[in-house]
């Protein structure tokens, strides 16, 4: 067994052979004291990348989440997500232990919130509410299957957001990936929000961190509370090096990821007993439905094991495989042939039904 294949997320990705390099020859300081030139530099690109004033690094996508909503809200408000947010769902109810806010819940399709939906659910002045302090938004939609949000949907949210004076932020973790299925640039995207998060070391290859943008006075707020959490770093330019690299270079060839993706869900869409929706594989994901194979996911990632394929178990049928960087056009073909071997191969049936 050569390589192994993993397919469990981006997150899995290791710094390319050019971002160790440049880690190992950054120039640094304390950022604390906002001296390390490496990271004023990718600070600067992260701003100008998203069409922000500033930006701010932090160490994780979670952080730079929960530092925008601190940041934009007070305790005892509202915010406005989609159902399936990452914000709500994977981020430790870290809405109400760190920041105190509610959540106002909108079940969107594919991940997209219906602008009038939102307007709806926006809390008027009554002394029994919570103000309604922001909206949240993700773009691309990690649970309901990497999905895109329009730009026009986006645009009419922000605006009737702007209309009752209440920022927007988003969560942007793969803005990159958005852009590249929308045909446009990541500052097209961010325009429809105040505050942006984006991640760097996801299928952009980075080691560590993401970025927060948004207004001058928005970041100094944030830098603040990313310091109350823990989050100021010394000589942070190492890492710095490494996000420079995928900023500049990664961005334009997510596209290869997104066609490895969806040759691999038009692939397992044509085994027996799975069942994946393709209008959900946009961009690097494919959500899909082993249930009627017999199969759970725990059962499937222990039997595709020794064959050097590395995927997320489950404990029901509901399975996910992410391209990447490291992911070839020949693991995908790879993959589908032990998928179907294991699947369809009547030594594997007998087994499950004996």
């Amino acid at each position: 067994m050569d390589k192994l294949i993993d397919l469990r997320s981006d997150t899995v990705t290791v710094p390319t052979e050019k971002m160790r390099k440049a880690m190992y020859k950054a120039e640094v300081g304390d950022d604390v004291y906002r001296d390390d030139p490496t990271m004023l530099r990718l600070e600067r690109l992260a701003a100008q990348t998203m069409g922000k004033e500033d930006a701010l690094f932090i160490p994780s996508g979670t952080m730079g989440n929960q530092l925008a909503i601190m940041t934009h809200t007070q305790r005892g408000e509202e915010i406005i997500t989609e159902a399936e947010a990452h914000i709500f769902y994977y981020e430790v109810g870290a809405l109400g232990f760190l920041a105190g806010v509610q959540a106002k819940q909108l079940r969107g399709y594919m991940g997209a919130l219906n602008p009038d939906e939102v307007e709806a659910a926006i809390r008027m002045e009554d002394l029994h509410f919570p103000r309604t302090a922001l909206i949240c938004e993700e773009n691309t939609h990690n649970r309901a299957g990497g999905t895109v949000v329009p730009l026009d949907t986006m645009e009419a949210i922000y605006r009737v957001a702007h209309e009752h004076d209440i920022p927007v932020h988003l969560d942007g973790a793969r803005i990159f990936n958005a852009a590249t299925a929308l045909g446009v640039e990541a500052k097209d995207v961010a325009r429809w929000a105040d505050s942006v998060m984006f991640c760097v070391s996801k299928g952009l290859c980075a080691p560590v961190g993401s970025l927060l943008t948004g207004s001058k006075a928005f970041i100094d707020k944030a830098r603040k509370i990313r310091k109350m959490l823990g989050g100021g770093m010394r000589q942070s330019g190492v890492l710095a090096a490494a996000a420079i690299v995928a900023i500049t270079d990664m961005p334009q060839r997510l596209y290869e990821d997104h066609e490895n993706a969806r040759i691999l869900a038009q692939g397992l869409a044509e085994i027996k007993g799975i069942n994946v929706d393709l209008d959900t594989v946009q961009t690097n994901m494919i959500n899909f439905d082993i249930t009627d194979t017999g199969l759970n996911g725990n059962q499937l990632a222990e039997i595709i094991r020794p064959y050097g394929i590395k995927i997320a178990g489950s404990p029901n049928g509901k399975m996910r495989f992410v391209t990447h960087y490291y992911v070839t056009r020949d693991d995908v073909y790879r993959v589908l042939a032990v998928m179907k071997e294991l699947i369809e191969e009547p030594v594997f049936a007998m087994s499950r039904n004996a």
